[in-house]
């Protein structure tokens, strides 16, 4: 009775080349023996600042098998400091405390974190050892996590964010899938499809 839904649903399968990208070439994965999801973001960016408590809810609702991963991009050199200081903010394990209040700063705020100085005074507010976190923004593990995500943003051919990388082959955006809310529906059916091996 219900079989008109079948075509339904099955135009509503998400379509390879436009819903989303396969990768030419396969970039690593952190383990193989999970489904990798890569958020590809901007602190600067206003539709990453919109869509940051949508993609950050619903990372924490994936299965255990699925590692999630935030990867800053720096379109620019002097964005380079904020893929510097997401790096810091996650190594000293930060994200839940520090990561949305830099887009409320930068977007709501309209505060500049564009200097190391503006940065210490900024995590100094929320709390955070100024001497501390700015000897973890200028170190060498941080600059090493900024040069290991600009090659996966160029290995993902990222070319605007947010955007989602999906194990090492597949890639969506919201311009790709409609809208940021129907890259996650793009994300969920690419991760079902490498669980499966697709």
């Amino acid at each position: 009775m219900a079989t008109w839904l079948v075509p339904a649903r099955a135009q509503d399968r998400p379509v390879e080349g436009r819903n989303y990208l396969v990768l030419q070439s396969t970039q690593p994965t952190r383990d193989a023996r999970q489904v990798e999801v890569l958020e590809f973001f901007a602190y600067s960016c206003g539709h990453c600042n919109s869509f940051e408590p949508m993609i950050d809810a619903w990372q924490k609702k994936l299965p255990r098998d699925v590692l999630f991963r935030r990867i800053p991009v720096a379109f620019r050199q002097d964005l380079v400091i904020h893929a510097k200081l997401y790096f810091a903010i996650e190594t000293l394990d930060l994200v839940e405390q520090l990561h949305p209040k830099v887009f409320a700063a930068i977007h709501t705020g309209r505060q500049k974190l564009d200097t190391p100085d503006q940065i210490g005074n900024f995590v100094a507010a929320h709390g955070v050892d100024r001497v501390r976190f700015l000897q973890v923004l200028d170190s060498f593990g941080v600059a090493a996590k900024v040069k290991q995500a600009a090659g996966l943003a160029t290995g993902y051919a990222i070319e605007g964010t947010p955007s989602i990388g999906v194990n090492g082959r597949w890639l969506t955006s919201g311009s790709l899938a409609g809208s940021n809310a129907k890259s996650l529906s793009v994300a969920e059916y690419l991760l079902n499809l490498a669980r499966k091996g697709g």
